[in-house]
């Protein structure tokens, strides 16, 4: 068993030795090196029928509408001061980023926002109610700093939020000074805070948790949304003019009734308003249809066999295993010339089979190497067994399309015999059992694999 195993894409939980799936936990597990691509939705807050998500909702909008204060008492520097500041926030690690850095707006954006203030006084008067309309009037405003802001605005509340849920499942925090925590009884903000949070274990750098009732992928009020469902485009273009979106926006400003009737609509059917989850399992039927067209690929590479296979293979098993193994990633390698596919799963340890891997085998991930042949042959083990060498454990596992012929079975027995490495093969009538039980739901398809890891113990030498 390796002593250090590499992780892909390690997550927060997995570095910390934390196993527990994603479904278990009330928050988005972070990724160290990248975000996620969920974005916090003030709307959810607002329609929840909790009470402290509506008055979390209340704090947001107060605190925005405290920047028209600010600007009728001649403070326009120190409105623009805070907007600026609020206007990125990475600890949070959402959005699309792969290096987890993103940057604040500029003055002259933040200004533009400002000015909503008094170009439109119905905000001059009564303020926001639902402060992410701002997309609909300002360019380069969209759902990445709708999401910053509303978790600027929250992040004491969310620091405490991050606290808890550390203390829950015991992930280590460490001292950590904070840039600015806006501080709503004083509507300011409160600068090098220190502060116990989880950190980047590279970078050191501070990670706050969102809870993931709140995260959708697209906020319910949105500039994209607004032009597909509401925009009065025949008003705003000219036959056969380009849809430009500035034209869009300028029109907004000048028409505050056309975005107050987007809003009141989006109210309305605030029903079918849902946060999105982090992996979302596909249909039965689905599955089903997968599967069909999984089985009738030739072997090979002609006309893309195997990349329609790995794609293939890949939404079938993200869904087949959750939400024993939460999926990491495809990845690509290449070894002697060889281009090769991988499917990478955290092994959460949530059932006895999976903590038996991890005990015997050292795999707090696990490798599915994709191979659309007609038969294993032994380059192929040679190839999974040097994978498996560098660190991610000793159980491996073949998806193709027929069972190991006997001399390559035997030769995995041999490997387990002299090495404690553990290969087996999941085929086409594998994966025709996996859906079968998935359709039934009477038991879980991750127990086929359980079932062959059985079969495949009971013949090896004691």
């Amino acid at each position: 068993m390796s002593n250090s195993p590499i992780l892909i894409r390690p997550r927060l939980t997995d570095h910390h030795g934390i196993y527990k799936s994603q479904s278990d936990l009330d928050f988005a597990i972070q990724f160290f090196d990248e975000d996620i691509p969920l974005y916090v939705d003030p709307f959810l807050l607002w329609k929840s029928p909790s009470q402290q998500d509506q008055a979390l909702h209340t704090v947001i909008t107060n605190s925005f509408n405290y920047l028209n204060y600010l600007l009728k008492k001649g403070r326009s520097e120190q409105a623009l001061s805070i907007l600026i500041n609020l206007s990125e926030c990475p600890e949070v690690g959402l959005g699309v980023s792969k290096s987890r850095n993103g940057v604040r707006i500029g003055q002259a954006q933040a200004q533009k926002i400002l000015d909503l203030f008094t170009d439109i006084p119905e905000y001059s008067q009564f303020g926001f109610t639902h402060f992410e309309i701002i997309q609909l009037y300002i360019s380069g405003i969209a759902k990445d700093r709708i999401s910053d802001i509303a978790c600027n605005y929250l992040k004491s509340f969310l620091i405490d939020y991050t606290i808890e849920q550390c203390e829950l499942s015991n992930i280590p925090m460490e001292g950590v000074i904070l840039d600015s925590i806006y501080n709503y009884k004083n509507n300011t903000l409160d600068t090098n805070q220190k502060v116990y949070l989880p950190v980047n274990p590279t970078t050191k750098e501070p990670l706050i948790f969102t809870p993931k009732r709140w995260l959708r992928f697209n906020p319910w009020i949105s500039f994209e949304d607004y032009f597909q469902t509401y925009c009065p485009r025949d008003e705003i273009f000219n036959p056969n003019e380009p849809e430009d979106r500035v034209k869009v926006l300028n029109f907004n400003r000048e028409n505050y009734g056309v975005i107050e009737g987007y809003v009141e609509y989006k109210v309305r059917s605030s029903e079918d308003c849902k946060n999105d989850p982090l992996f979302s399992q596909i249909p039965v039927l689905s599955a089903k249809r997968k599967l069909t067209e999984l089985l009738k690929l030739n072997t090979g590479k002609g006309d893309n066999a195997d990349m329609k296979y790995e794609e293939i293979s890949a939404d079938l098993l993200a869904s087949l295993f959750y939400p024993h193994l939460d999926f990491a990633q495809t990845q690509s390698r290449t070894e002697s010339g060889r281009h090769i596919r991988d499917l990478i799963f955290y092994n959460n340890r949530g059932i006895d089979f999976l903590d038996e891997i991890f005990t015997d085998y050292g795999n707090r991930q696990l490798v599915v190497e994709m191979k659309n042949v007609h038969h294993i042959e032994r380059d192929h083990i040679n190839q999974l067994n040097r994978y498996l060498q560098n660190g991610i454990g000793n159980f491996g596992i073949f998806l193709t399309r027929n069972p190991l012929p006997k001399a390559m079975y035997s030769n995995t027995i041999d490997l387990w015999a002299s090495q404690r490495k553990c290969i087996i093969a999941i085929t086409d009538e594998d994966l025709k059992l996996m859906v079968s039980v998935y359709e039934s739901k009477q038991r879980t398809p991750i127990d086929v694999l359980k079932k062959k890891y059985i079969e495949f113990r009971r013949n090896c030498p004691s």
